[in-house]
């Protein structure tokens, strides 16, 4: 059996995509991730505004796999990278209502990802030797995923 033991909330802004179409991979959509907080017992602050992004591939077997990079910063000043990919796939009329952003139940739809950390700031190094794994569910303004460390 698995254990985990809880790491933070993430709660991402994401205001707007960019849809590049169907490419050769799959359809490509792009979403720059503006803002957003984490908070969890051991670590908090906020998600940097600058140069996170999403970029998302629906597949043709109806997954959209996720590829994100974001920068966190602690509310002691530490600069951490975050970076993690993902799935997200459910029946297409649970996905049509998480699309048009409505309040879906997570447990109706698939939403998983694998987080990976790096930082220089010797008290956050703890983070770049464990395996951390996320459930999320999508909200309007963005996504938001309960992220766990794997013990």
């Amino acid at each position: 059996m698995i254990q985990t033991r809880p790491l933070f909330e993430l709660r991402l802004h994401v205001p707007e995509v960019h849809d590049l179409g169907d490419t050769c991979a799959g359809r490509r959509r792009i979403a720059p991730v503006v803002g957003g907080s984490f908070d969890g017992e051991r670590l908090k602050g906020t998600v940097l505004e600058a140069g996170g992004s999403d970029w998302l591939l629906q597949r043709s077997d109806g997954v959209v796999a996720l590829d994100v990079r974001i920068v966190l910063r602690t509310d002691d000043g530490a600069s951490i990278s975050l970076a993690y990919r993902g799935l997200r796939h459910g029946p297409p009329e649970v996905m049509a209502r998480v699309a048009a952003g409505e309040s879906v139940d997570p447990a109706s739809y698939y939403f998983r990802i694998a987080p990976t950390f790096e930082t220089s700031a010797p008290r956050y190094q703890w983070l770049e030797r464990l395996l951390a794994v996320g459930t999320g569910r999508r909200e309007r303004t963005g996504p938001i995923y309960t992220i766990h460390e794997v013990l």
